[in-house]
Order: C-alpha cells, then structure tokens, then sequence
C-alpha cells in the first residue's frame, strides 16, 4: 500500500465491556469504590511511611514507591473508564490515547521493576540478615528505585513511539477499554513486524527478566528457610515475604497471560479482563495485602492515630 493511501484517525471510540445502560450504571458505581479504595489505601501507605519513623526501612521505601506507582497507574485509565460509562459517546482523541498509552506502560513496567527490587531486598533480608543495614543502605534502595522509573519510562517511549505511528486506513474501533498496545495494533494497515520485535523485547525487558530475578531470590530464600532449623524461625522468615510473594503472583502472572501467550489463542474478552485486574484489582488489593499481614504497617497505624488525638487534646 503507497504512502498517499495511508491516514491516520483524530480520535478511537472505545467498546468497553458494556453497551447495556443499566449494566454500564453498575460498572461505574464497582469501579469508582474500587477506584476510591486504591486512592485511600495507598495513600494511608504512603502516609504512614512518611509519618512513622519505624518504616523508614528499605522494604517500606520500596512499598511507598509501589503506592506511588499503583495511584498513578489507576489514575491513568480508570476515570477515563468511568467517565464512558456515564457518556453515549466513548470516544478518546489520538493524542489522548497516546498520552493513556505512554503512562500505563510506564507505570507498570516501572512497578515489575519495583517488586524485583523489592524480592532482592527480601532475600537480603532472609540470606543475610546480619548484612542487612550494611547492603541495603540509602544509596543503593535510592539506585534500584530510581533504575526501576527510568528503565520504565525508557521502555514506555520507545513502545508508544512505534505504536502511535501506525496507521489504520480510517479503522477507529477499539474493542478494549482503554488504549492498550495490542488493540492499537492490531488497527494498523501497515506491516506491524517491527511492533511486534519491540512488543517482545519490551515484554522480555520489564517483564519476563524481573519475574526469573524473583524467582531466584525466592529460590535462594526457601533453600534459606529450609535450612532454619526450628519451625517457629521458619514461620517468621517466610511471614516476611508472604505479602510481597502474593502481590508478585498476581501482577506477574495475569501480564504473563497477556503478552507471553500465543496471540492466535487470545480474545479481545481475555485481554478486557487482564488489563482491568492489572489496572483497578491489583492496585486495590496491594495496600490491604500489605497492610493484612504487615504487623508494623498495624503497629505504625495505631501509632499515628494515637498521636494525632492526643495532639487534638
């Protein structure tokens, strides 16, 4: 196909999940308390390892990236979503939906990055538990946190540069609900093969290369624990990672049905739901899974609110 034929859409129209009106009231009201509770859970983490001066630990750093990194990511795509829910019209204008497009990948590239980060802390925690303080010092959190946001960033620019160039030929229809890489690909009247190389070196990058230094660390820990002779000592240990071990489950895992499988076995449906638990369920749950089971986010918690009443009296 010549240049001259070739053109480029001012804006997309998004499907969404629903085109029934009563289906969409109920979607808005799921999704805005799903919204409303990632925003106040996260930033009770956040506040809490500002305020508390017990959390200023490298684990608790870490998480307050991570809180910092699932409000913006939700924030990215979610009012948008229940703004259409509300509206006959989903459209998104192309700059838009570029702009949607560069953050969500950065934002969660950035927070696979992160909780590699943070098994590497684990593991330094649990194997050498007498170095901890030495290892894991300022200079170094600060380095992985910082290389987890530039890495993120670097490989969102690259990835959306390839993908908002992409012609469609007029073709504006979205079957997704937000402007995702393989739905706007899969719009391209063009050779995509380039796309796809950045798509598997991306996913290779910020995803599959985090997720086998997870599993080392974690390899490395049970073979730790293992060797922990009383059973209490091995509770505690293991207790240590059970938060970050669930969160890492469940964000590897559902971005590794999305990009790792073969696409001739994926469905437009599939990818609805995959992208809806990485964006609202995951950023939901990570602050209640670390708060659950964290006796010092508990402890910090109640610290705080004590000393705000007795500051009142």
């Amino acid at each position: 196909m010549g240049r001259d034929n070739l053109t480029w859409v001012s804006e997309f129209v998004l499907l969404g999940l629903s085109g029934d009106r009563q289906t969409q009231a109920g979607l808005f009201v799921l999704f805005g308390a799903a919204y409303l509770l990632t925003l106040l859970g996260n930033g009770l983490i956040l506040v809490l390892v500002w305020l508390d001066p017990r959390l200023q630990l490298p684990m608790y750093f870490f998480l307050g990236n991570l809180s910092v990194v699932d409000i913006c990511y939700t924030s990215s795509g979610v009012p948008q979503m229940l703004a259409h829910f509300l509206l006959e019209k989903k459209t998104i204008s192309s700059a838009r939906c570029g702009t949607q497009h560069f953050f969500s990948l950065a934002l969660g590239g950035t927070e696979f990055l992160l909780l590699a980060a943070m098994a590497y802390d684990r593991y330094v925690a649990v194997c050498d538990p007498l170095r901890y303080a030495a290892v894991m010092g300022p200079r170094l959190c600060a380095g992985l946190a910082g290389v987890s946001w530039l890495v993120g960033l670097a490989n969102a620019a690259v990835e959306t540069a390839v993908t908002v160039r992409l012609p469609t030929c007029g073709r504006h229809v979205l079957n997704h609900v937000a402007c995702e890489t393989l739905a706007l690909v899969s719009l391209a009247c063009v050779d995509v093969t380039l796309n796809q190389a950045v798509i598997l070196a991306s996913s290779v990058v910020v995803l599959l290369v985090p997720c086998c230094l997870v599993a080392l660390s974690y390899a490395r820990i049970v073979a730790a624990i293992l060797r922990i002779r009383s059973s209490g000592g091995r509770r505690k240990a293991f207790g240590t990672c059970t938060s970050h071990l669930t969160v890492v489950s469940m964000s590897y895992g559902m971005a590794l049905v999305t990009y790792m499988q073969p696409r001739s076995t994926a469905s437009a449906e599939q990818d609805k739901v995959v992208v809806l638990f990485c964006t609202v369920v995951t950023p939901m749950l990570n602050p209640l899974i670390y708060s659950l089971r964290n006796k010092e986010i508990k402890a910090a918690l109640t610290r705080v609110l004590t000393r705000s009443s007795e500051s009142k009296r």
